[in-house]
């Protein structure tokens, strides 16, 4: 018996890939490599990857949230860039949501997401504790 709870987001690929938008195995939730979208799929911050930072953010918070837990669960965030070079815009808006909380994190810059305009993308895995 399967005891995943699946959180889908009706992004076509999902079912293209093979992927859910987070699973909650147990106390342990895997939120999948998230951007700066919408609920009617446009674009959030175009250009600012600190803008495209914070939407991802609020984006998991409310996946969290629906699987009861929160931001404060978080255990660690990975982080990819196109450009390095904004590590610090990317770095201060993650900090926005998480000083107080300090999950482990890493910041890589990739060749490229899946489309230009996306500067941002972050994977989240939370504990819950209840």
């Amino acid at each position: 018996m399967d005891d995943r709870i699946r959180i889908e987001s009706g992004a076509p690929w999902e079912n293209i890939v093979g992927y859910s938008r987070a699973v909650k195995a147990g106390n342990n939730i895997e939120i999948s490599g998230t951007v700066a979208l919408d609920d009617s799929g446009a674009l959030v911050g175009e250009g600012d990857p600190a803008e495209q930072t914070r939407a991802i953010i609020r984006k998991a918070a409310n996946v969290l949230e629906r699987l009861g837990s929160g931001l404060h669960e978080v255990v660690r965030t990975r982080i990819y860039v196109t450009d390095i070079r904004q590590w610090e815009s990317v770095g201060k808006a993650h900090g926005e949501f998480f000083s107080s909380i300090k999950p482990a994190t890493s910041m890589l810059q990739v060749a490229a997401l899946i489309r230009p305009e996306y500067l941002v993308e972050i994977e989240f895995s939370a504990i819950c504790q209840s």
